[in-house]
Protein backbone atom coordinates (compact mmCIF):
# COMPACT_ATOMS: atom_id res chain seq x y z
CA UNK A 1 0.00 0.00 0.00
CA UNK A 2 1.28 3.34 -0.99
CA UNK A 3 2.35 5.32 2.33
CA UNK A 4 2.42 2.52 4.36
CA UNK A 5 6.07 2.04 4.89
CA UNK A 6 6.62 5.78 5.72
CA UNK A 7 3.49 5.83 8.16
CA UNK A 8 5.19 2.92 9.98
CA UNK A 9 8.28 5.04 10.21
CA UNK A 10 6.25 7.86 11.57
CA UNK A 11 4.76 5.55 14.42
CA UNK A 12 7.81 4.05 15.08
CA UNK A 13 9.71 7.41 15.60
CA UNK A 14 6.68 8.43 18.58
CA UNK A 15 7.83 8.86 21.88
CA UNK A 16 6.16 6.49 24.27
CA UNK A 17 4.55 9.54 26.13
CA UNK A 18 2.77 9.92 22.60
CA UNK A 19 1.73 6.31 22.63
CA UNK A 20 -0.20 6.01 25.68
CA UNK A 21 -3.98 5.88 26.48
CA UNK A 22 -5.47 6.28 30.23
CA UNK A 23 -6.67 2.99 31.22
CA UNK A 24 -3.80 0.63 29.76
CA UNK A 25 -1.82 -1.13 31.49
CA UNK A 26 1.52 -3.42 31.47
CA UNK A 27 1.17 -5.44 34.69
CA UNK A 28 -0.97 -7.17 36.63
CA UNK A 29 -0.71 -6.91 40.58
CA UNK A 30 -2.55 -8.03 43.69
CA UNK A 31 -5.43 -6.37 45.48
CA UNK A 32 -3.70 -4.51 48.84
CA UNK A 33 -7.72 -4.29 50.27
CA UNK A 34 -6.56 -7.22 53.18
CA UNK A 35 -3.20 -4.90 53.59
CA UNK A 36 -2.85 -2.44 56.80
CA UNK A 37 -3.10 1.08 55.30
CA UNK A 38 -0.27 3.13 54.49
CA UNK A 39 0.61 6.61 55.10
CA UNK A 40 2.78 7.15 52.27
CA UNK A 41 3.65 10.50 53.68
CA UNK A 42 4.85 9.10 56.89
CA UNK A 43 6.77 6.32 54.32
CA UNK A 44 8.38 8.53 51.84
CA UNK A 45 8.74 11.88 53.90
CA UNK A 46 9.92 14.64 51.48
CA UNK A 47 10.22 12.35 48.69
CA UNK A 48 6.25 12.18 48.49
CA UNK A 49 4.59 12.93 45.77
CA UNK A 50 1.14 14.94 46.37
CA UNK A 51 -0.22 13.60 42.99
CA UNK A 52 1.31 11.00 40.96
CA UNK A 53 4.37 11.61 38.30
CA UNK A 54 3.34 11.80 34.57
CA UNK A 55 4.04 8.88 33.51
CA UNK A 56 2.57 7.28 30.44
CA UNK A 57 -0.32 4.44 30.80
CA UNK A 58 1.36 1.94 28.24
CA UNK A 59 0.71 -1.90 27.36
CA UNK A 60 3.02 -4.53 27.78
CA UNK A 61 3.58 -4.96 24.33
CA UNK A 62 4.29 -1.15 23.67
CA UNK A 63 6.31 -0.38 27.03
CA UNK A 64 8.54 -3.29 25.29
CA UNK A 65 8.90 -2.18 21.34
CA UNK A 66 9.50 1.03 22.93
CA UNK A 67 12.58 -0.08 24.72
CA UNK A 68 13.75 -2.46 21.67
CA UNK A 69 13.50 0.49 18.89
CA UNK A 70 15.79 2.20 21.60
CA UNK A 71 18.05 -0.52 21.47
CA UNK A 72 17.94 -0.70 17.70
CA UNK A 73 18.74 2.98 17.61
CA UNK A 74 22.31 2.72 19.08
CA UNK A 75 25.53 1.57 17.88
CA UNK A 76 27.41 -0.42 20.04
CA UNK A 77 30.80 -3.18 20.47
CA UNK A 78 27.70 -5.82 19.94
CA UNK A 79 27.31 -4.79 16.71
CA UNK A 80 30.47 -3.92 14.77
CA UNK A 81 33.93 -2.31 15.23
CA UNK A 82 34.24 1.12 17.87
CA UNK A 83 37.77 2.33 16.91
CA UNK A 84 37.82 5.28 19.43
CA UNK A 85 41.46 6.02 20.28
CA UNK A 86 42.23 6.78 23.99
CA UNK A 87 39.11 5.05 25.22
CA UNK A 88 39.57 1.40 24.25
CA UNK A 89 36.39 0.17 23.38
CA UNK A 90 36.77 -3.67 23.20
CA UNK A 91 34.02 -5.82 23.06
CA UNK A 92 32.58 -7.02 26.72
CA UNK A 93 32.51 -10.86 26.90
CA UNK A 94 29.47 -12.37 28.09
CA UNK A 95 30.76 -14.67 30.47
CA UNK A 96 31.61 -11.31 32.96
CA UNK A 97 27.53 -10.60 32.69
CA UNK A 98 26.80 -13.78 33.70
CA UNK A 99 29.64 -14.12 36.81
CA UNK A 100 27.87 -10.38 37.42
CA UNK A 101 24.28 -11.64 37.49
CA UNK A 102 24.53 -14.62 39.94
CA UNK A 103 22.42 -14.38 42.36
CA UNK A 104 24.84 -14.19 45.43
CA UNK A 105 26.27 -11.40 44.01
CA UNK A 106 22.82 -9.34 42.23
CA UNK A 107 21.36 -9.61 44.96
CA UNK A 108 23.43 -8.83 47.44
CA UNK A 109 22.33 -5.43 50.10
CA UNK A 110 24.65 -3.08 50.03
CA UNK A 111 24.30 -2.32 54.08
CA UNK A 112 24.90 -6.26 55.08
CA UNK A 113 26.90 -7.22 57.64
CA UNK A 114 30.33 -7.86 56.66
CA UNK A 115 29.84 -11.74 57.81
CA UNK A 116 27.20 -11.65 55.31
CA UNK A 117 29.05 -10.54 52.30
CA UNK A 118 32.02 -12.63 52.91
CA UNK A 119 32.30 -13.94 49.15
CA UNK A 120 31.83 -10.13 47.93
CA UNK A 121 34.57 -9.17 50.06
CA UNK A 122 37.00 -11.77 48.95
CA UNK A 123 36.00 -11.09 45.09
CA UNK A 124 37.40 -7.40 46.77
CA UNK A 125 40.39 -8.20 48.06
CA UNK A 126 41.36 -10.47 45.11
CA UNK A 127 40.37 -7.94 42.50
CA UNK A 128 42.38 -5.46 44.12
CA UNK A 129 45.45 -7.46 44.55
CA UNK A 130 45.09 -9.04 41.02
CA UNK A 131 45.00 -5.13 39.80
CA UNK A 132 48.08 -4.54 41.88
CA UNK A 133 50.07 -7.37 40.42
CA UNK A 134 49.24 -5.99 37.05
CA UNK A 135 50.10 -2.46 37.06
CA UNK A 136 53.37 -2.96 39.77
CA UNK A 137 51.60 -1.55 43.14
CA UNK A 138 51.29 -1.95 46.57
CA UNK A 139 47.57 -1.45 46.67
CA UNK A 140 44.64 -0.84 44.94
CA UNK A 141 41.44 1.10 46.04
CA UNK A 142 38.08 0.40 44.03
CA UNK A 143 35.86 2.57 45.37
CA UNK A 144 36.05 5.54 42.45
CA UNK A 145 32.92 5.13 39.78
CA UNK A 146 34.89 5.97 37.32
CA UNK A 147 38.12 6.79 35.68
CA UNK A 148 37.68 10.68 36.08
CA UNK A 149 37.16 10.33 39.62
CA UNK A 150 40.02 8.32 40.29
CA UNK A 151 41.99 10.49 38.87
CA UNK A 152 40.75 12.95 41.64
CA UNK A 153 40.91 10.54 44.07
CA UNK A 154 44.75 9.85 43.14
CA UNK A 155 45.61 13.82 43.24
CA UNK A 156 43.83 14.12 46.79
CA UNK A 157 46.12 11.09 48.13
CA UNK A 158 49.26 13.33 46.83
CA UNK A 159 47.72 16.52 48.06
CA UNK A 160 47.27 14.72 51.50
CA UNK A 161 50.85 12.89 51.49
CA UNK A 162 52.29 16.30 51.11
CA UNK A 163 50.19 17.76 53.90
CA UNK A 164 51.51 15.36 56.07
CA UNK A 165 54.63 16.20 55.90
CA UNK A 166 54.07 19.84 56.11
CA UNK A 167 54.57 21.10 52.55
CA UNK A 168 52.01 22.61 49.97
CA UNK A 169 53.40 22.19 46.51
CA UNK A 170 50.70 23.77 44.19
CA UNK A 171 52.14 23.12 40.41
CA UNK A 172 51.20 19.71 38.74
CA UNK A 173 53.58 19.13 35.51
CA UNK A 174 50.82 18.12 32.63
CA UNK A 175 52.66 17.48 28.83
CA UNK A 176 50.23 18.43 25.86
CA UNK A 177 49.79 14.98 25.11
CA UNK A 178 47.83 13.76 28.23
CA UNK A 179 44.74 13.87 28.99
CA UNK A 180 42.40 16.58 28.73
CA UNK A 181 40.63 15.34 32.36
CA UNK A 182 43.91 16.46 34.16
CA UNK A 183 43.35 19.50 34.27
CA UNK A 184 40.53 19.26 35.92
CA UNK A 185 41.23 17.07 38.64
CA UNK A 186 43.99 19.80 39.31
CA UNK A 187 41.77 22.36 39.25
CA UNK A 188 39.35 20.34 41.85
CA UNK A 189 42.28 19.61 44.13
CA UNK A 190 43.31 23.31 44.24
CA UNK A 191 46.40 22.89 42.49
CA UNK A 192 47.36 24.60 39.53
CA UNK A 193 48.42 22.44 36.26
CA UNK A 194 50.84 23.61 34.20
CA UNK A 195 51.64 22.72 30.63
CA UNK A 196 54.28 21.82 28.89
CA UNK A 197 55.10 21.45 24.62
CA UNK A 198 56.78 17.83 24.13
CA UNK A 199 58.90 16.88 21.47
CA UNK A 200 58.38 16.85 17.54
CA UNK A 201 58.60 12.91 18.25
CA UNK A 202 55.59 13.21 20.28
CA UNK A 203 57.14 11.57 23.79
CA UNK A 204 58.09 14.11 26.69
CA UNK A 205 62.17 14.13 27.13
CA UNK A 206 63.91 15.06 30.38
CA UNK A 207 65.02 18.19 28.48
CA UNK A 208 61.42 19.33 27.71
CA UNK A 209 60.27 18.80 31.65
CA UNK A 210 63.79 19.80 33.87
CA UNK A 211 62.78 24.13 33.41
CA UNK A 212 59.67 22.97 34.99
CA UNK A 213 60.83 20.93 37.77
CA UNK A 214 61.13 22.69 41.31
CA UNK A 215 60.81 22.79 45.02
CA UNK A 216 56.92 23.62 43.99
CA UNK A 217 56.14 20.36 41.94
CA UNK A 218 53.69 18.57 43.86
CA UNK A 219 53.19 15.90 40.83
CA UNK A 220 54.01 15.17 37.34
CA UNK A 221 50.55 13.58 35.47
CA UNK A 222 51.74 11.70 32.53
CA UNK A 223 49.84 9.26 30.10
CA UNK A 224 51.44 6.63 29.08
CA UNK A 225 51.33 5.90 26.34
CA UNK A 226 50.60 9.03 26.11
CA UNK A 227 47.81 10.16 23.21
CA UNK A 228 49.51 10.27 20.26
CA UNK A 229 49.89 6.48 20.64
CA UNK A 230 53.43 6.47 21.67
CA UNK A 231 55.48 4.72 24.74
CA UNK A 232 56.90 7.23 26.84
CA UNK A 233 60.26 6.19 26.46
CA UNK A 234 62.15 8.13 29.74
CA UNK A 235 59.64 7.48 32.12
CA UNK A 236 62.27 6.15 34.38
CA UNK A 237 64.52 9.42 34.21
CA UNK A 238 61.15 11.64 34.17
CA UNK A 239 60.66 10.22 37.55
CA UNK A 240 63.93 10.59 38.90
CA UNK A 241 64.25 13.87 38.13
CA UNK A 242 60.71 14.19 39.67
CA UNK A 243 61.46 12.32 42.86
CA UNK A 244 64.38 14.47 43.85
CA UNK A 245 62.35 17.67 44.29
CA UNK A 246 60.10 15.92 46.73
CA UNK A 247 57.10 15.73 43.80
CA UNK A 248 55.19 12.32 42.87
CA UNK A 249 54.30 10.92 39.82
CA UNK A 250 50.86 10.15 38.52
CA UNK A 251 50.34 8.01 35.51
CA UNK A 252 46.90 8.05 33.46
CA UNK A 253 46.15 4.67 33.48
CA UNK A 254 43.37 4.72 30.77
CA UNK A 255 45.57 3.46 27.96
CA UNK A 256 46.56 0.52 30.17
CA UNK A 257 45.31 -1.77 26.96
CA UNK A 258 48.83 -1.35 25.45
CA UNK A 259 51.12 -2.53 28.89
CA UNK A 260 49.40 -5.08 30.33
CA UNK A 261 52.10 -7.92 30.83
CA UNK A 262 54.95 -6.49 29.26
CA UNK A 263 55.68 -3.09 31.46
CA UNK A 264 54.39 -2.39 34.84
CA UNK A 265 54.05 1.25 35.41
CA UNK A 266 55.18 0.73 39.35
CA UNK A 267 58.74 -0.67 38.10
CA UNK A 268 58.97 2.64 35.89
CA UNK A 269 58.27 5.19 38.87
CA UNK A 270 54.82 5.70 38.60
CA UNK A 271 53.59 6.13 42.05
CA UNK A 272 49.63 6.47 41.76
CA UNK A 273 47.37 5.72 38.81
CA UNK A 274 43.84 5.33 38.20
CA UNK A 275 42.52 1.74 36.26
CA UNK A 276 39.56 2.12 33.33
CA UNK A 277 37.88 -0.85 33.89
CA UNK A 278 35.14 0.00 31.62
CA UNK A 279 38.08 -0.02 29.01
CA UNK A 280 41.24 -2.52 29.88
CA UNK A 281 39.34 -5.16 31.53
CA UNK A 282 36.05 -4.84 29.75
CA UNK A 283 33.32 -3.93 32.06
CA UNK A 284 30.54 -1.86 30.19
CA UNK A 285 30.89 1.96 29.06
CA UNK A 286 28.56 3.97 28.87
CA UNK A 287 25.32 6.11 30.29
CA UNK A 288 27.28 7.81 32.68
CA UNK A 289 28.19 4.50 34.80
CA UNK A 290 27.87 2.50 36.54
CA UNK A 291 31.57 2.69 36.38
CA UNK A 292 34.45 1.78 38.21
CA UNK A 293 37.88 3.28 38.12
CA UNK A 294 40.04 1.58 40.84
CA UNK A 295 43.29 3.58 41.48
CA UNK A 296 46.68 1.49 42.41
CA UNK A 297 48.89 3.56 44.26
CA UNK A 298 52.46 3.12 46.00
CA UNK A 299 52.89 2.14 50.37
CA UNK A 300 53.61 5.41 50.85
CA UNK A 301 50.26 6.48 50.23
CA UNK A 302 48.92 3.35 51.97
CA UNK A 303 47.68 6.18 55.29
CA UNK A 304 45.71 8.67 53.16
CA UNK A 305 43.40 5.60 50.94
CA UNK A 306 39.70 6.24 50.86
CA UNK A 307 37.70 4.03 53.46
CA UNK A 308 36.65 1.53 53.54
CA UNK A 309 39.46 -1.00 52.68
CA UNK A 310 38.63 -4.72 51.89
CA UNK A 311 41.02 -6.64 54.61
CA UNK A 312 41.40 -9.75 55.85
CA UNK A 313 42.10 -11.43 59.03
CA UNK A 314 44.23 -13.60 60.41
CA UNK A 315 41.55 -16.49 60.37
CA UNK A 316 40.61 -15.94 56.74
CA UNK A 317 37.68 -13.71 56.79
CA UNK A 318 37.11 -10.54 55.59
CA UNK A 319 36.38 -7.18 56.85
CA UNK A 320 35.97 -3.40 55.88
CA UNK A 321 38.48 -1.72 57.63
CA UNK A 322 37.43 2.14 58.22
CA UNK A 323 40.38 2.52 60.80
CA UNK A 324 42.75 4.69 59.06
CA UNK A 325 42.91 8.45 60.63
CA UNK A 326 44.97 10.00 57.62
CA UNK A 327 42.36 8.42 55.29
CA UNK A 328 40.66 11.21 52.35
CA UNK A 329 37.72 9.91 53.83
CA UNK A 330 34.85 8.18 51.65
CA UNK A 331 34.35 9.11 47.70
CA UNK A 332 30.83 7.79 47.25
CA UNK A 333 27.94 5.85 48.71
CA UNK A 334 28.80 2.07 49.61
CA UNK A 335 31.59 0.51 48.59
CA UNK A 336 31.58 1.00 44.93
CA UNK A 337 29.98 -0.52 41.86
CA UNK A 338 29.53 -3.80 43.04
CA UNK A 339 28.99 -5.36 39.69
CA UNK A 340 32.01 -3.88 37.83
CA UNK A 341 34.16 -5.50 39.89
CA UNK A 342 32.65 -9.12 39.45
CA UNK A 343 33.15 -8.65 36.09
CA UNK A 344 36.76 -7.34 35.93
CA UNK A 345 37.43 -10.43 37.93
CA UNK A 346 35.78 -12.64 35.50
CA UNK A 347 38.21 -11.56 33.41
CA UNK A 348 41.42 -11.48 35.14
CA UNK A 349 40.79 -14.65 36.14
CA UNK A 350 39.33 -15.53 32.43
CA UNK A 351 42.95 -14.31 31.08
CA UNK A 352 45.41 -15.38 33.14
CA UNK A 353 49.20 -13.50 32.57
CA UNK A 354 49.36 -15.40 29.63
CA UNK A 355 45.89 -14.09 28.06
CA UNK A 356 46.56 -10.57 29.30
CA UNK A 357 50.15 -10.35 27.71
CA UNK A 358 48.75 -11.76 24.63
CA UNK A 359 46.07 -9.53 24.43
CA UNK A 360 48.38 -6.71 24.78
CA UNK A 361 50.64 -8.00 22.48
CA UNK A 362 47.31 -8.37 19.49
CA UNK A 363 46.28 -4.21 20.65
CA UNK A 364 49.61 -2.99 19.51
CA UNK A 365 50.15 -5.56 16.07
CA UNK A 366 46.36 -4.36 15.33
CA UNK A 367 47.37 -0.65 15.50
CA UNK A 368 50.12 -1.25 13.89
CA UNK A 369 48.67 -2.85 10.83
CA UNK A 370 45.96 -0.26 10.56
CA UNK A 371 48.84 2.63 10.61
CA UNK A 372 51.02 0.79 8.01
CA UNK A 373 47.65 0.15 5.73
CA UNK A 374 46.20 3.76 6.43
CA UNK A 375 49.41 5.17 5.52
CA UNK A 376 49.24 4.72 1.91
CA UNK A 377 46.27 7.20 1.87
CA UNK A 378 46.05 8.95 4.93
CA UNK A 379 48.61 11.18 6.67
CA UNK A 380 50.40 9.25 9.67
CA UNK A 381 50.86 11.36 12.11
CA UNK A 382 53.96 9.90 13.52
CA UNK A 383 55.14 7.62 11.21
CA UNK A 384 57.23 4.96 13.72
CA UNK A 385 55.91 1.89 15.56
CA UNK A 386 53.14 2.85 17.95
CA UNK A 387 51.45 1.48 20.91
CA UNK A 388 47.61 0.59 20.89
CA UNK A 389 46.50 3.68 18.59
CA UNK A 390 47.50 5.10 15.58
CA UNK A 391 46.55 8.60 14.42
CA UNK A 392 45.88 10.21 11.34
CA UNK A 393 44.76 13.38 9.60
CA UNK A 394 43.10 14.15 6.81
CA UNK A 395 45.71 16.81 5.77
CA UNK A 396 45.54 15.26 2.00
CA UNK A 397 41.79 16.12 1.80
CA UNK A 398 42.23 19.97 2.60
CA UNK A 399 41.67 21.50 -1.04
CA UNK A 400 38.26 19.48 -1.43
CA UNK A 401 36.81 21.23 1.78
CA UNK A 402 35.87 17.86 3.17
CA UNK A 403 36.54 18.41 7.38
CA UNK A 404 37.23 15.80 9.76
CA UNK A 405 34.13 15.43 10.98
CA UNK A 406 32.68 15.18 7.69
CA UNK A 407 34.87 12.08 7.20
CA UNK A 408 33.63 10.70 10.87
CA UNK A 409 29.81 11.52 9.68
CA UNK A 410 30.21 9.13 6.03
CA UNK A 411 31.97 6.48 8.39
CA UNK A 412 28.94 5.62 9.82
CA UNK A 413 27.08 5.21 6.37
CA UNK A 414 29.86 2.50 6.17
CA UNK A 415 28.71 1.04 9.05
CA UNK A 416 31.53 2.10 11.86
CA UNK A 417 31.32 4.00 14.66
CA UNK A 418 33.59 7.18 13.85
CA UNK A 419 36.99 7.16 15.33
CA UNK A 420 37.75 10.18 18.21
CA UNK A 421 38.24 13.15 16.26
CA UNK A 422 40.25 16.23 16.23
CA UNK A 423 42.19 14.59 19.01
CA UNK A 424 44.95 14.85 19.85
CA UNK A 425 45.05 18.57 20.01
CA UNK A 426 49.07 18.39 18.69
CA UNK A 427 47.40 16.94 15.65
CA UNK A 428 45.45 19.22 13.32
CA UNK A 429 42.51 17.12 11.77
CA UNK A 430 43.26 14.63 14.02
CA UNK A 431 41.39 10.95 13.96
CA UNK A 432 42.97 9.05 16.62
CA UNK A 433 41.93 5.14 16.25
CA UNK A 434 42.05 2.20 18.73
CA UNK A 435 40.87 -1.15 17.15
CA UNK A 436 41.88 -3.24 19.88
CA UNK A 437 42.26 -6.88 20.18
CA UNK A 438 39.37 -8.06 19.71
CA UNK A 439 39.07 -7.04 16.17
CA UNK A 440 39.82 -9.24 13.12
CA UNK A 441 42.00 -9.06 10.54
CA UNK A 442 38.81 -8.92 7.91
CA UNK A 443 36.95 -5.99 10.25
CA UNK A 444 40.48 -3.90 9.87
CA UNK A 445 40.65 -4.44 6.56
CA UNK A 446 36.76 -3.41 6.20
CA UNK A 447 37.73 -0.65 8.04
CA UNK A 448 40.72 0.25 5.67
CA UNK A 449 38.61 -0.09 2.91
CA UNK A 450 35.94 2.08 4.12
CA UNK A 451 38.40 5.06 5.06
CA UNK A 452 40.11 4.95 1.16
CA UNK A 453 36.44 4.94 -0.34
CA UNK A 454 35.57 7.95 1.27
CA UNK A 455 38.72 9.96 0.65
CA UNK A 456 37.75 8.71 -3.34
CA UNK A 457 34.74 9.91 -2.40
CA UNK A 458 35.90 13.15 -0.91
CA UNK A 459 38.13 14.08 -4.26
CA UNK A 460 35.69 12.80 -6.85
CA UNK A 461 32.39 14.38 -5.30
CA UNK A 462 32.73 16.59 -1.72
CA UNK A 463 29.27 16.37 -1.37
CA UNK A 464 28.69 13.01 -1.12
CA UNK A 465 30.80 13.34 1.95
CA UNK A 466 30.12 16.63 3.08
CA UNK A 467 26.06 15.52 3.48
CA UNK A 468 26.72 12.08 5.17
CA UNK A 469 25.53 10.70 6.97
CA UNK A 470 22.44 9.05 4.29
CA UNK A 471 21.80 5.92 5.29
CA UNK A 472 21.08 6.25 9.46
CA UNK A 473 17.97 6.65 10.76
CA UNK A 474 18.69 10.34 11.14
CA UNK A 475 20.25 12.21 8.68
CA UNK A 476 22.94 15.06 9.92
CA UNK A 477 21.85 17.26 13.18
CA UNK A 478 23.16 20.87 13.44
CA UNK A 479 25.24 20.25 16.35
CA UNK A 480 25.21 23.68 17.37
CA UNK A 481 21.90 24.19 17.64
CA UNK A 482 21.74 20.93 19.84
CA UNK A 483 24.72 22.26 22.37
CA UNK A 484 22.98 25.45 22.87
CA UNK A 485 19.49 24.79 23.00
CA UNK A 486 19.07 21.37 24.05
CA UNK A 487 15.64 19.57 24.66
CA UNK A 488 16.24 17.54 27.65
CA UNK A 489 12.48 16.70 28.68
CA UNK A 490 9.46 15.57 26.78
CA UNK A 491 6.91 18.06 27.04
CA UNK A 492 2.80 17.52 25.50
CA UNK A 493 2.73 18.88 22.65
CA UNK A 494 0.00 21.97 22.66
CA UNK A 495 -3.84 21.74 21.73
CA UNK A 496 -4.06 23.78 18.03
CA UNK A 497 -6.26 26.32 18.72
CA UNK A 498 -9.65 27.30 16.88
CA UNK A 499 -7.48 29.88 14.83
CA UNK A 500 -5.41 27.52 13.83
CA UNK A 501 -7.75 24.95 12.68
CA UNK A 502 -9.32 27.56 10.86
Amino acid sequence: MPGTATKGVELAQKLIFELGSEGRRGDSLPSNDDLPPVDPAALFGAAHREAPAPLPEVSEPELFRHYVRLSQQNFAIDLGMYPLGSCTMKFNPKVNEWAARLPGFARLHPLASDEGIQGALEVMYRLERGLAEVCGMDHVSLHPAAGAQGEYTGLMMVRAYHADQGRSPKKVLVPDTAHGTNAASCAMNGLKAVGFPVAESGIVKVSDIAPYVDDDVAAIMITNPNTVGLFETHIQEIADLVHDKGGLVYGDGANLNALMGRVRPGDVGIDVMQFNLHKTFTTPHGGGGPGCGPVGYKSILDPFAPVPVAAKREDGTYFLDYERPKSIGRLRGFHGNFGMMVRAYAYLREMGAEGLKGATEMAVLNANYLRARLGDTWKVAFDTTCMHECVISDRHLKETGVTTMDVAKRLMDYGFHPPTVYFPLVVKGAMLIEPTETESLQTLDEFVDAMEAISAEAQRDAAIVKNAPTLTRLRRLDETRAVRNPILRWTEPAEPTAEAAE
